[in-house]
């Protein structure tokens, strides 16, 4: 029986891999397919119907994937967007929820169906967050880039606007499932505050906590222990700060956040741990959610209608009246920015995770709510997911992202900045020698790449425009861009 279930899962995990290649291929979420497989085996193959165990799954998935995410995101990068990322992570997760619940509260009662408000509210709240992680996947694979700084404010609302989702989500279970009886208002919002307020500060000490440890701990007999270390640190931070009445999820993100922007031992093999670590969380939790859809319930009328026509408000109205509202106090983002957005606030799995407290909790139309959150999230990825990178195009805010050519591994204890950069016209007006290149004192050109070839250069080198340069210095980036802006060189490419 065992190996049984085994070879089932190494099919199923083998097929994901080979769907998450098509989806790379073709410009489609691999969210997408992954779901589809799930949804293929759940049909003949494999027999699950365990909400509990889903959400289980779930949760620990989505501490990995926000702690990675955490890790991946620069805080140079999202320090200008600080203000505007936050304001759509609380600001448009609340308004979205409000716009959605009232529009399914009306709708419900047109079609026959008459869901109350609390539920109304209850199933909007489950998809009020966005799942940015499918758009990064799609434009980096395109090597399209994004202007006005969208690409981290993206990455910050996607990677913070959970918590406030599952705070609403938590409160009106609680709602509903108690008929309004001693729940107010007031302590709700109460609550939401003491939580957030308890994520953030824990989250900021666990992941300095973790720095400090993982720097002294001093593991040589067995390097790999540290990525044991790193998954500890991650599910001690949700867990003790849950249980501590904070927001777990926050918590985890921000000590991702605060370990990513930290110089720490074996950085390089620590990322690397966890992107794989992150991929096998996605596509089990993203099986697991697909093998729970049943297609009847899914294909009922009432199932098809809610869905449908929620997905279409949720995508043409809530959505771009949320950012809309919430950027209307900075004033640096064209209307085209705002516009798109608007449309890439893509619905991923963690809707799907939200929609199971419902069903685990025993609230009427739990199951309800859980078909037409798959329905809405499979719109989503199907229609927005798709265009993300023609939208960006046809807004002209895409731009050809430029990959290194020199791929550089040194240890982090190193001090020392790598980049590249490529040789113009501009740079050969006083001579076409390396020694006549003006470049920043305490830098040193170790390599140079001309028609896919490799070699180390002297001061007698002649160089050509379009030659590959990479250098190395002891000085900051910070330090060293500024040189670079002063020398009036360009398109400077930081490696590490």
């Amino acid at each position: 029986m065992s190996e049984n279930i085994l070879l089932v899962w190494a099919m199923l995990l083998f097929a994901a891999v080979i769907a998450g290649k098509a989806a790379y291929r073709f410009g489609a979420p691999a969210l997408l397919l992954f779901l589809g497989v799930g949804m293929l085996f759940g049909l003949n193959v494999i027999d699950f119907q365990s909400f509990e165990i889903t959400q289980m799954i779930g949760m620990l998935a989505l501490c990995i994937i926000l702690f990675s995410g955490g890790m991946d995101t620069k805080f140079a990068e999202i320090r200008p967007i600080l203000g505007p990322g936050v304001v759509l992570a609380t600001v448009g997760v609340a308004l979205t929820a409000l716009l959605c619940g009232v529009f399914i509260h009306l709708l419900s009662g047109w079609i026959g169906m008459a869901l109350s408000l609390p539920v109304s509210l209850l199933l909007a709240s489950t998809m009020a967050s966005t799942d940015s992680a499918s758009v990064f996947s799609i434009l980096r694979t395109k090597k399209q880039g994004l202007r006005e700084n969208l690409r981290p404010l993206l990455e910050l609302e996607s990677g913070s606007n959970d918590p406030m989702a599952y705070m609403l989500t938590i409160v009106l279970v609680t709602v509903v499932t108690s008929a309004g009886e001693g729940v107010s208002l007031g302590a709700s919002v109460m609550k939401f505050v003491i939580q957030m307020a308890v994520g953030s500060a824990l989250g900021y000490g666990i992941g300095r906590l973790a720095v400090f440890t993982i720097n002294r701990i001093n593991i040589k007999n067995n390097t790999s222990l540290y990525s044991i270390l790193l998954l500890a640190f991650v599910f001690f931070s949700f867990s003790f700060t849950t249980l501590v009445w904070g927001n777990g999820y926050l918590a985890v993100y921000i000590t991702g956040l605060v370990v990513g922007n930290h110089k720490i031992v074996h950085k390089s093999n620590l990322t690397s741990f966890l992107d794989g670590f992150t991929w096998l969380a996605q596509i089990v939790m993203f099986l697991m959610i697909g093998l729970l859809v049943n297609s009847d319930e899914l294909l009922r009328p009432e199932v098809l209608i809610l869905g449908c026509t929620v997905g279409a408000f949720l995508i043409l109205v809530a959505r771009p009246i949320a950012v809309l509202v919430s950027l209307a106090p900075f004033r640096r983002f064209t209307f085209k920015a705002r516009m798109y957005v608007s449309w890439v606030g893509l619905r991923g799995a963690v809707p799907i995770i939200f929609a199971t407290y419902p069903i685990v909790e025993g609230v009427e139309n739990g199951r309800l709510i859980f078909n037409v959150v798959f329905l809405v999230t499979l719109i989503s990825l199907i229609i927005q997911g798709t265009t993300v990178s023609g939208m960006a195009n046809w807004l002209g805010l895409a731009y050809e992202e430029k990959e290194p050519l020199f791929k550089v591994g040194v240890p982090d204890s190193i001090k020392s900045s790598f980049s590249e950069m490529e040789v113009t016209d501009s740079m050969l007006a006083g001579g076409c020698q390396l020694r006549n290149i003006a470049i920043p004192d305490y830098t040193l050109v170790i390599m140079i790449s001309r028609d896919n070839a490799y070699f180390v250069p002297r001061g007698s080198t002649e160089l050509a425009v379009g030659d590959r340069l990479l250098v190395v210095s002891d000085r900051n980036e910070d330090e060293l861009q500024a040189m670079y802006d002063t020398l009036g060189i360009k398109d400077v490419m930081k490696i590490k």
